[in-house]
């Protein structure tokens, strides 16, 4: 099979988009596609709990339940450590999450080994 990164940049303000990527990377791995994903911009927001258990797309499902299976699949999501800061993503909110912080050589690095790259 193939490898498929998914880059989101859209939060909280574009639910449907951003659970759309979600939805995609689910999708990649139920057909049995290696998945990374990193999310940068208002979209590191996303792994709040409180946005997490209440965001919801029109047509593209709730963001937990995604998520939810996602990180059953054993994926790594990747936040923009900047992202982080200056939208105020603590350590707290990532606590118990199978996230790391990472610097735009991290995108370039997952972008480079990925046969495809999907943004949102």
């Amino acid at each position: 099979m193939s490898s498929l990164l998914i880059h989101i940049t859209c939060g909280p303000n574009d639910p449907t988009r951003a659970a759309l990527g979600f939805l995609v990377a689910k999708a990649a791995i139920d057909e049995g596609h290696e998945v990374s994903m990193f999310l940068a911009g208002d979209a590191v927001q996303l792994i709040r709990d409180a946005v997490l258990d209440n965001l919801a797309g029109l047509g593209t499902g709730k963001l937990r339940e995604h998520y939810d299976a996602i990180v059953a699949a054993g994926v790594t999501i990747h936040l923009s450590g900047m992202s982080c800061v200056s939208r105020g993503v603590s350590d707290q909110d990532l606590e118990s999450k199978p996230v790391e912080k990472a610097m735009s050589n991290v995108l370039v690095q997952l972008t480079m080994a990925s046969d495809r790259v999907r943004a949102y």
